[in-house]
């Protein structure tokens, strides 16, 4: 073979060799790009909600504004085979995250987590429920349907007028997409975490299983927003409890005449017929009238030992109440209370 022939075999391998390497050279940044360079732009929080196909997912990040180049997420998405992969939830994206650091975070559900807060007062189901379905994806008429599911609530202990009692006020972690039914089990599971040895002790050293306590602190949650003044409140109606004397609670009246806004109880709202009023009827109502709050649980479970059976507002009107032994002194106090009340009324 002449010199020159092989020159020219010489440059036809390194021509060849040159266009393998820019091939390689190619792919390698191809992959790159589609794989590991950064692509998030910003930090965000993406809802996929149940059922959404790839595209809806494309839609949010395009909503979203936070992608360097759609085509190399859509490159990477292909193959990891995303778009057969998609799966619901609530996704916290960083800005810097590569196209497979999103893809892998979607692919298997990495949520990030929601903080669900629930406060004591909360007079009934559709309130909690609407509560509910402000932090979560399920709609306030599916989880008011699990809170009156009779079938769950029975396999939890409890019926649609004591669902109440399942929830602790507290703030709780969840996943976004958690079903009605598990969040459910999720407040009741932290519910008997709640009643340690020590609380159900308390209960039963006066008598009161862990739901009666948690009634009797929903008419103390009513009766009072003052803290400290919860355990003498709880241990009036304690005392009422013990001698047979109806509880008399006006909280319940409201309740069963299905208006909070009540000012003063009349003989029309003594005569309601219903297992909640407590003036007709003795001892605890059959469910609680709102989610009373730890503080008025832990003031049932800790009452004031006194001899006191009666209380009304205090003519101050600083919140607080005044007590009574004898019913001849309690009405001395309510006329005492309605006469200031028509004093503040006249100079209004």
């Amino acid at each position: 073979m002449s010199r020159k022939v092989k020159r020219y075999l010489l440059l036809i391998i390194l021509f060849i060799s040159l266009l393998c390497i820019g091939y390689i050279a190619e792919g390698i940044i191809r992959i790159y790009t589609t794989f590991y360079s950064k692509n998030v732009s910003a930090d965000a929080i993406l809802l996929i909600p149940s059922g959404a196909t790839f595209d809806n997912v494309i839609d949010s990040l395009r909503e979203a504004r936070i992608m360097h180049s759609e085509n190399t997420f859509l490159r990477a998405a292909a193959d990891e085979n995303y778009p057969r992969k998609v799966r619901p939830g609530r996704y916290k994206i960083t800005a810097g995250m590569t196209n497979k650091q999103l893809i892998r975070k979607l692919k298997t559900a990495d949520q990030e987590p929601v903080n669900i807060t629930i406060a004591g007062h909360i007079r009934n189901s559709e309130k909690l429920a609407a509560i509910l379905a402000r932090t979560i994806e399920a709609d306030s008429a599916s989880i008011f349907n699990a809170l009156a599911d009779t079938q769950l609530l029975a396999s939890l202990g409890y019926a649609p007028e004591t669902v109440a009692l399942i929830v602790i006020p507290n703030t709780y972690q969840v996943y976004w997409t958690v079903s009605p039914e598990l969040l459910l089990q999720r407040l009741h599971k932290e519910m008997k975490t709640f009643w340690n040895d020590t609380r159900t002790a308390r209960a039963d050293a006066i008598g009161l299983t862990p739901n009666d306590v948690a009634i009797l602190a929903s008419i103390v949650n009513e009766e009072t927003n003052m803290t400290d003044e919860m355990p003498r409140i709880a241990g009036v109606y304690i005392n009422r409890l013990h001698s047979g004397m109806p509880l008399q609670a006006d909280p319940t009246l409201k309740y069963a005449a299905g208006d909070f806004t009540i000012k003063r109880i009349l003989d029309r709202h003594k005569n309601i017929d219903s297992p909640y009023n407590t003036y007709k009827h003795t001892g605890l109502p059959p469910g609680p009238v709102c989610i009373p709050s730890i503080a008025a649980i832990d003031a049932v479970l800790q009452y004031e030992k006194h001899d006191y059976f009666y209380f009304c507002a205090n003519d101050d009107f600083s919140g607080y109440h005044v007590f009574a032994r004898t019913l001849a002194q309690h009405n001395s106090n309510a006329v005492r209370y309605r006469r200031a009340l028509d004093r503040l009324h006249l100079f209004r």
